[in-house]
């Protein structure tokens, strides 16, 4: 005990001396200024990285912070990395160490069988979605989440469905039925998983009432997987100091991220001797899954093409200046295509324009509320995992003519950034992401996700499982509870479901839960028609709806604001406007000179592949300083 004292004495005067009276260091779990005391004990207990976040004070004439502090200056940590979400409705638990259970107070049924029952398995084009859209969105999820879940039990605890896993309160297995329409046929009757890491798994706080999910990510979208969650990182990995440009190589003409020499470490499926490209970028996610990492290549360079041209145009601009103009720029633009391109697509356009997520003016919105926080909520978050349902398991590759050169199982591309830098492979891959369709919105799923979503990092590893296990030990209520939330419904039985999902789904659910309020939201979402106008289920449009709303009012910096630090003109919002994402891949796109003019839509009639020359290019002259021309 004294040993202890005298180290928190010498750590308290250590930590005085540093911070001195600037940086505040804040509770990440509750939001407020720790004691210097209470800081130590972080420290000395190795729970800093997850539970404290060190904060510059607030300028409310600064920019976007890496960090995403400050962005509500009344509550500097809200929305920073590792800091709480909310909740549309109230969690449901019936204990830390326990899922939610049935009404009646029985297991809830299989996690795997709910899935094989409600899911079929196969592969059937969709007539309209391009495989891009489904890499954008992937790649637009990781920014507000991370992928720790995942790591926690593909690398660090794989024992779930060992002897002792079963009986280890950090996993949940899911148990697969002996009559398994697939697993039947082998001796997997378990698969690997773990809970969601949360702020009391991790020490952050002893109130166990209940268990609040951590994400290492911002609260905001801002590109966090190309610059970063931290000051540190950002400066130490990620900026060159010179240009405003982010570090960078160039190999055979293409332009990539700096390369991490012991790639074994992160990029685990590389295959040597060859493969040996890994991004040294301080962050695992950009060399995750095949969409985070096509995006943050492409961004990357988007971002260093930017600054180039900018630099250009405002030869007396500094590095700070260059790289800040160029980050609000390529953010801004990202938002642009993910609010006016792709989710017009999901949810309907005119659907967002009555919901108020889209303006219908040129010139600014600013509809800034800085009483609602910087926050995104559990559901939206979890929601986003229903893409699993139309995600492609095949990987289709072309030329730049067209043709079709081979193709790879997107499953094996996971962790092995290495298989994208021989053979021209991420040019053939980026051509299929524009030409080949994604997975049909229905009542499937691919093979390759149900079966191998993993790839060789799991013998076998059902995505749509795991979402729906992770619905339950994340405390997510019961479906019903939001078609009353969303849309007023009150279902009591199970024929008051036909007002949501067609009869031959109502069957199968009656076989599957024995009260209906035992109906879990991913397996609801799973069966329920979609919305009018739009295509996805009408809960899942909902609890997007609900967020997208929110990120609007709640960014302090969200770029269509007039009264906001750095705000853009209105010569300059109007470039912005002009965004897509063809024009994204034609400028940084491998081997990319031509491509149809909406590539989130497989081309077709009306949706030709043309010339890049035919793409509208955003004008970066009208971010031109007259102070760099003056005498």
């Amino acid at each position: 005990m004294a040993v202890h004292c005298k180290y928190k004495l010498l750590f308290t005067l250590l930590f005085t001396a540093a911070y001195g009276d600037h940086t505040l260091v804040y509770d990440s779990y509750s939001g407020r200024v720790l004691s210097p005391g209470e800081y130590v004990e972080h420290i000395i207990s190795n729970t800093t990285f997850w539970c404290t976040n060190e904060i510059e004070p607030c300028n409310p004439h600064e920019g976007r912070r890496v960090d995403g502090s400050c962005n509500n200056l009344q509550h500097p940590s809200v929305g920073a990395s590792h800091t709480p979400g909310y909740h549309v409705l109230p969690v449901v638990f019936d204990g830390y160490n326990d899922s939610r259970r049935s009404c009646s107070g029985y297991e809830l049924p299989l996690s795997r069988r709910v899935r094989t029952t409600l899911l079929l398995e196969g592969r059937l084009p969709d007539p309209q979605y391009s495989m891009l859209l489904t890499h954008f969105w992937v790649f637009m999820a990781g920014d507000i989440l991370s992928i720790h879940d995942t790591i926690n039990y593909v690398l660090w605890n794989t024992h779930c469905c060992g002897e002792y896993g079963w009986l280890d309160p950090d996993c949940v297995p899911i148990r697969v039925p002996d009559d398994d329409p697939v697993l039947r046929f082998s001796n997997q009757r378990c698969l690997n998983l773990t809970k969601p890491f949360t702020f009391q798994s991790t020490g952050c706080t002893g109130t166990y009432n209940p268990p609040e999910r951590t994400v290492t990510a911002t609260s905001v979208f801002d590109l966090s997987q190309v610059y970063g969650d931290n000051l540190e990182v950002l400066l130490t990995k990620k900026r060159l100091f010179e240009g405003g440009l982010l570090k960078y190589e160039v190999v055979e003409g293409r332009i990539w991220p700096p390369t991490l020499p012991n790639y074994a470490e992160v990029c685990l499926l590389n295959q040597p001797p060859r493969e040996t490209r890994c991004h040294d970028v301080g962050e695992d996610s950009s060399n995750s899954i095949l969409g985070i990492n096509l995006f943050v290549i492409w961004m990357w360079r988007h971002h260093n093409l930017v600054a180039a041209e900018l630099a250009a145009i405002n030869p007396c601009w500094d590095d700070e200046k260059l790289f800040t103009v160029s980050r609000d720029i390529n953010v801004a633009l990202i938002m642009q295509i993910y609010y006016y391109e792709l989710y017009p697509l999901l949810l309907g356009e005119e659907n967002m324009i009555d919901e108020g997520l889209l303006s219908t003016s040129v010139g600014y919105r600013d509809v800034y509320d800085e009483n609602v926080l910087p926050q995104v909520s559990l559901e939206y978050g979890f929601s986003l995992r229903w893409g699993h349902t139309i995600q492609e398991g095949i990987v289709k590759m072309y030329d730049t003519h067209g043709n079709y050169v081979k193709n790879t199982r997107i499953a094996n591309l996971t962790l092995r950034t290495g298989y994208l830098a021989v053979d021209d492979n991420i040019d053939y891959i980026t051509q299929g992401a524009f030409r080949q369709p994604t997975g049909n919105v229905d009542h499937a799923v691919d093979p390759d996700i149900a079966e191998t979503g993993l790839g060789a990092m799991q013998t076998v590893a059902d995505l749509t499982s795991d979402d729906l296990q992770k619905n339950r030990y994340l405390g997510i209520a019961p479906y019903v509870y939001y078609r009353k939330y969303c849309f007023g419904d009150n279902i009591e039985t199970f024929d008051d479901l036909l007002q949501a999902i067609d009869v031959e789904k109502v069957e199968l659910l009656k076989e599957l839960y024995y009260d209906v309020k035992d109906i879990d939201l991913m397996a609801g979402m799973w069966v329920e028609r979609p919305i009018s106008r739009g295509r996805v289920p009408a809960t899942l449009y909902c609890l997007n709806v609900d967020q997208l709303r929110r990120s609007i009012v709640s960014d302090r910096h969200w770029y269509e604001r007039q009264h906001r630090p750095n705000a853009f003109t209105i010569d300059q919002l109007l470039e912005i406007r002009r965004a897509s994402i063809a024009r994204i891949l034609c400028n940084v796109g491998d081997t990319v000179t031509e491509i149809q003019k909406r590539a989130f839509i497989i081309p077709g009639v009306g949706n030709e592949i043309v010339s890049c020359e035919e793409i509208p290019k955003i004008d970066l002259q009208a971010w031109a300083d007259a102070r760099c021309h003056s005498k």
